[in-house]
């Protein structure tokens, strides 16, 4: 855990304010100093280090991992939190080396004492040593897409296509879901969809009758965040919920066919894979999910007479949110999910390699 007495409260009071503008209006630099990096990487960062712990355990839970031998390039790294959890995951040794990039000097000062403090056998590359060795990257992007001007995000598109693979992790807004998905789109027939897809069809997000919906998923917190008095007050002064962080997600990678990335267990016949958006809706007698599907989004309702154990589990424990599907109408006459594990604890950094 943080050292919150040690928190610079009024910087962190600064940064909500900066988030909550509008950000054309944004004309403060975030990172003012080291103190006001720190508390935000203690805090704010460490939320987001929750989502990417949700994502990369969906990924090792479907044994996905980057291509080995690639530098691990993380642009707009801010205290470099999102780099340091896919390193956590996947192991230094995955990578043969680290770039930091981001427009604040200050950031990538910070984010570099925090990885080589972590990881110091892994070397930290410039941008011209990378430009000259040439090698394949990783790219890895977190929570940019609603700051970036048009120019920017064009940048930003061109590094994601000369990728070998794309980790990319957006708050789980309305907007900032869309915004990734349109993003998902341009990649989909150059790329192969590795999450959250269960398809590489058009997203129907964008059908007309589909303009309320999202894609988003939720993180939950190490176990005991909600019951610390200093994460509390730190909730409580910064207006957030602890309970589940929202989050939306695209993966991709350049390796050979299929378009998808099994192994999405095969479905028997009549059945269908789905990805499950946001979070099941349990009443007394059914679930209520939204499920996105190759043909489009479904409102799908399960009985408890046709799966009671499920139904109760969707309820406290939900499983990995990709299942088989088969459906009349709008009741689901089948729902298996295609990988039996437990959405995942989060993973704190310092239990895998010491890296905090």
């Amino acid at each position: 855990m943080p050292d919150f007495s040690r928190l610079d409260w009024p910087a962190l009071d600064r940064l909500r304010a900066t988030f909550l503008a509008d950000a054309a209006s944004r004309a403060t630099p975030y990172w003012q100093n080291h103190d006001t990096l720190a508390a935000y990487d203690a805090t704010y960062a460490e939320r987001i280090g929750w989502k990417w712990d949700a994502l990369l355990a969906e990924l090792r839970t479907r044994a996905w991992t980057p291509p080995s031998g690639t530098v691990l390039l993380d642009w707009g790294c801010g205290s470099g939190v999102a780099s340091r959890r896919v390193l956590a995951a996947f192991g230094p040794a995955h990578f043969t080396g680290l770039h930091l990039h981001d427009h604040a000097t200050e950031a990538v000062a910070f984010a570099a004492t925090r990885a080589r403090a972590g990881f110091p056998a892994l070397p930290l590359l410039d941008a011209p040593a990378l430009r000259l060795s040439g090698a394949s990257f990783t790219l890895v992007v977190s929570h940019v897409l609603n700051e970036l001007p048009p120019e920017a995000r064009a940048e930003l598109l061109t590094l994601a296509a000369s990728a070998a693979c794309v980790l990319w992790v957006e708050p789980g807004t309305h907007a900032d879901s869309r915004a990734l998905a349109v993003v998902r789109d341009g990649f989909r027939t150059t790329h192969r969809l590795v999450a959250p897809c269960t398809h590489c069809e058009t997203c129907p997000l964008f059908a007309g009758a589909n303009e309320r919906d999202w894609c988003h998923f939720f993180a939950a917190p190490p176990a005991g965040v909600q019951n610390d008095s200093d994460w509390v007050r730190f909730a409580h002064r910064a207006g957030i919920d602890l309970r589940s962080q929202a989050y939306s997600c695209l993966v991709l990678d350049k390796r050979s066919s299929p378009a998808l990335f099994p192994p999405l267990p095969p479905s028997p016949e009549g059945l269908q894979a789905v990805r499950v958006l946001g979070r099941p809706e349990v009443f007394k007698p059914y679930a209520r999910l939204l499920a996105c599907a190759a043909d489009g989004l479904h409102f799908v309702e399960l009985s408890k007479r046709t799966d009671p154990a499920l139904v109760k589990r969707l309820a406290k424990d939900p499983p990995l949110a990709l299942y088989a599907l088969a459906r009349e109408g709008k009741q689901a006459t089948h729902l298996t999910p295609l990988f039996d594990s437990p959405v995942a604890e989060p993973m704190r950094e310092e239990k895998a390699f010491n890296a905090l």
